[in-house]
């Protein structure tokens, strides 16, 4: 991004606000964070260093809330996981409590079928 530093924000593309927003969110060494959807825009590369940040926040001790639909990234990157549906928690605990021998969309699926 340095090469687009006097730039003005609205120039930028979407994946470059999104980039700015991660990199204030990261900026000030946060104990908690919570995000929505934050690799919505962002290219391969962005996405790769942003999850290696989140995991090494992780360790670090930091907790790391995390929102998204797509199911497969959070089974990959959460230890534990909440399932909201209609805006009430019907499964929570950790990932593997929750999948077992499945997938957590597998999981969601069946969840959506017995409404």
């Amino acid at each position: 991004m340095e090469d687009k530093l006097n730039d003005t924000i609205d120039s930028y593309s979407h994946g470059m606000k999104q980039k700015v927003v991660l990199i204030s969110a990261l900026a000030h060494d946060p104990k908690i964070l919570i995000m929505d959807e934050p690799f919505v825009g962002l290219d391969p590369k962005a996405v790769f260093d942003i999850k290696e940040v989140l995991n090494e926040m992780i360790k670090d001790g930091k907790i790391v809330f995390y929102s998204t639909h797509i199911l497969d990234v959070a089974e990959k990157l959460c230890s534990r996981v909440a399932i909201i549906k209609n805006g009430k928690l019907v499964k929570s605990g950790s990932m593997k409590e929750i999948k077992g021998d499945k997938s957590l969309e597998n999981v969601f699926m069946e969840l959506e079928e017995n409404k």
